[in-house]
């Protein structure tokens, strides 16, 4: 594309009305912008990544396919270079030479914010150490997107991203996890959510509510929040569910003066099975002294209603 071609372009995309805002802020040159790009529902794009990608010289991405694709929807067409977790190293000289002299580049992954269980860490240390500019466009993150409709009450969070492949390694970096009070954040991928939940099941107690959340954003989004101890019975009940990316989300360790609670919790999970929500609260409460409201909100989040 020609210097004239990519000027009428962005000038065509800047003069829509809903990008105005976007047009009216400073995209200094010689700035290496890390754009967040939608996880599924392509309309999750921003109106700065909009504008900014339309003023870039060069994107640099995990797959050119994709993010051509992602371009063409919104009638961009950018000159791209590779930057994926083989050849980030490579890719990050390449981009500082373009930076110095003075180009603005765009990093993107394939979905959601780059450098967060995607490449581009070592692409934003890069340019930082050459003492070059970087600039983040917040957007979609599967991580922030399945904590939101949860349900889970804690204000802290831990990012784990992808557990080991393997069994030991897996099962061992679990066992570290488990006394965190944080609300446990995995990513899985579809043909390893057995292996993960069954892990999950080895190393915490059944009563920790744990949150499925796939195919985010997309037509087939699904998100389910039980105890650990259904987790498994529920993803095998449907072949579907063993589809998709996931975020596995684990309920965080009871702390000090919170025991009688998890106690609670377990009563409360098994009186359920075998009967109705306002007789398991009341139940629930004679056994543990634990107020029957508060029991009942309890049971009526765990039974979906």
């Amino acid at each position: 594309m020609t210097v004239k071609e990519n000027s009428q372009q962005t000038t065509q995309i800047v003069q829509l009305p809903v990008l105005g805002e976007a047009a009216q802020q400073s995209y200094p040159t010689g700035t290496l912008y890390v754009v967040a790009t939608p996880i599924g529902n392509v309309t999750d794009i921003t109106l700065r990544a909009l504008h900014l990608l339309a003023l870039a010289d060069v994107v640099a991405c995990e797959d050119t396919r994709k993010t051509g694709a992602l371009l063409a929807r919104f009638g961009l067409n950018k000159h791209m270079v590779a930057a994926h977790q083989h050849n980030e190293r490579e890719a990050a000289e390449k981009l500082v030479q373009r930076l110095q002299a003075g180009e603005r580049v765009a990093l993107v992954s394939d979905a959601g914010t780059p450098a967060v269980s995607d490449p581009g860490a070592r692409i934003v240390d890069a340019v930082r150490a050459a003492g070059l500019n970087v600039v983040p466009l917040p957007g979609a993150s599967a991580a922030v997107t399945a904590l939101s409709a949860s349900g889970l009450v804690n204000d802290r969070f831990h990012f784990v991203g992808f557990l080991p492949a393997k069994t030991k390694q897996r099962e061992a970096e679990l066992a570290a996890l488990k006394p965190m009070a944080a609300t446990l954040v995995i990513y899985e991928a579809p043909h390893r959510i057995v292996d993960c939940v069954e892990a999950l099941a080895a190393v915490f107690e059944p009563t920790r509510q744990v949150v499925f959340a796939r195919e985010l954003t997309k037509l087939f989004e699904e998100i389910h929040r039980c105890p650990l101890g259904e987790a498994l019975a529920w993803v095998k009940a449907d072949a579907n569910r063993e589809r998709g990316e996931f975020v596995v989300l684990v309920e965080g360790a009871p702390q000090a003066g919170e025991e009688g609670d998890a106690e609670a919790e377990r009563i409360l999970n098994i009186l359920l099975a075998e009967c109705s929500v306002k007789q398991a609260a009341s139940l629930a409460a004679q056994i543990t002294g634990k107020k029957k409201n508060a029991l009942y909100e309890r049971a009526l989040q765990i039974k979906g209603e």
